[in-house]
């Protein structure tokens, strides 16, 4: 059943469910590839290897984040062209999609292999750590390509109207992940660089699989049964809506960044190793409520394009609380069982075991808010309000800032702890307000005649 065969009457929870399952399952096993990494070094390398991969991540995150930008982008403007009944311009739209999908691949191989020893020093690691982050990060400078594109096509495919297929691609891309990880890094002793060959190849599989679809019948655009146009209008309009994804990953890396540098300074190499485990921990709620968001995303792009402002209301509703529920449970899963989960990342080391319980209790205790903003910065993108979109993901960074720059000084390392959930707190009580405000003005001003068939 496609968007556009919806009918007034019809479920509009069983349509939210149908893309925002495997939307969710899409997250879930896109966040493995990481979580995978982190279980194995953490029980074949042990914390150094956690301290080097936490160094790592900042760096590649701006390479996650060009492929969501054009998945997020190109895939909201292939729906609002499907919800105004132009095929050819979402046609259109995904073959420009991936065009900047290769180009971006190329630029973010060129920002690897320049500025990544560069980025590791600013973080303050030294030793056995660094050497196994930059041996990390130079697989991903060979193979950056990959990771941009396995990042966007599974968006593309989604607003292909085929999300089944795009979550199916990604579980084989992290089953093949978590095969290849125990042969380079248990089995081989690769070391750091062994994750990074584990996740390139598996995420090599995905694009397989993903450009097989495209190339199908199964394909619902068909873009390459038809003449492929190109649209400079639309590659503008793509990275303008998406650039709030790469932004959103830019502020996941700088502050993780960040805070590598303070535990640095105001703890020890270990402070950084349990934040590294706290930051998987968190990564398991994050993937779900980013996979909420972007399941909500055809549906309100869709109803944006028809102007059906009441089923934005009502899809927004249930995404809302979808994700606060999520949040809730998993946070008391993570204060009942906290032994359970850190040993998922550790190898029998009591002191990290300590330090990380602690830290996971201050530092995720207001996670469930994170889930709200991304959800509000998912709904400003998926009706064209780009620059909306990406004040909300800018001010989650910047609101930050004060509170890593103040509380550190007070408090020490619980202060580094601490800042993150006051922060959201603060952004929360702002950005949440605004997304209602401005889908219940979308509603006021619904014709009579389109309310009456909704």
């Amino acid at each position: 059943m496609h968007l556009e065969s919806l009918k007034p009457g019809e479920s509009l929870t069983k349509t939210f469910w149908r893309y925002t399952i495997p939307a969710i399952a899409a997250m879930v096993v896109n966040g493995l590839y990481q979580m995978v990494d982190g279980i194995f070094v953490g029980h074949y390398i042990g914390a150094e290897g956690l301290e080097a991969i936490n160094i790592g991540w900042p760096v590649i995150a701006v390479v996650g984040g060009a492929g969501l930008m054009i998945g997020m982008g190109s895939g909201s403007l292939i729906s609002i062209y499907r919800g105004e009944g132009n095929l050819t311009g979402a046609r259109t739209a995904m073959a420009t999609g991936l065009v900047l999908t290769i180009l971006l691949g190329l630029v973010a191989s060129a920002y690897l292999l320049v500025g990544a020893e560069k980025l590791v020093d600013l973080q303050g690691v030294t030793g056995v750590a660094r050497d196994y982050a930059i041996n990390y990060l130079m697989v991903y400078a060979l193979c950056a390509a990959v990771t941009v594109a396995s990042s966007a096509l599974p968006f593309l495919i989604r607003n292909d109207d085929s999300p089944v297929v795009a979550t199916a691609m990604m579980v084989v891309g992290a089953l093949a992940n978590i095969v290849l990880d125990y042969l380079f890094i248990g089995v081989l002793d690769f070391k750091l660089a062994g994750a990074a060959w584990a996740t390139v190849l598996a995420q090599g599989i995905t694009v397989v699989i993903a450009m097989a679809y495209l190339l199908s019948k199964r394909s619902y655009l068909a873009i390459f049964r038809h003449k492929l146009n190109l649209s400079l209008s639309d590659a503008k309009q793509s990275m303008a809506m998406g650039v709030s994804s790469l932004v959103m990953f830019l502020y996941y890396g700088v502050l993780v960044a960040i805070h590598n540098r303070l535990f640095a300074e105001y703890g020890s190499p270990l402070s950084i190793a349990s934040f590294a485990i706290v930051g998987y921990l968190m990564t398991l709620y994050y993937v779900v409520a980013e996979g909420i968001a972007e399941g909500m995303q055809p549906q309100v792009s869709y109803y944006h394009g028809a102007k059906q402002y009441q089923n934005i209301v009502k899809v927004a509703k249930l995404a809302t609380v979808v994700s606060l529920g999520a949040g809730i449970l998993w946070l008391a899963v993570l204060n009942l069982f906290p032994d359970t989960m850190i040993g998922l990342f550790n190898n029998a080391n009591e002191t990290l075991m300590k330090e990380a319980t602690y830290g996971m209790r201050i530092h995720l205790s207001a996670m469930y808010l994170d889930g709200l903003i991304v959800l509000a910065s998912m709904y400003f993108l998926s009706v064209g309000k780009g620059g909306t979109s990406l004040a909300i993901s800018v001010g989650n960074m910047l609101v930050q800032f004060p509170f890593l720059a103040i509380l550190p000084r007070i408090y020490g390392v619980d202060g580094v702890w601490m800042s993150m959930p006051i922060s959201n707190v603060v952004l929360a009580s702002v950005v949440i307000p605004v997304m209602w405000r401005h889908i219940y003005r979308q509603k006021r001003t619904m014709p009579i005649e389109t309310a009456a068939a909704v």
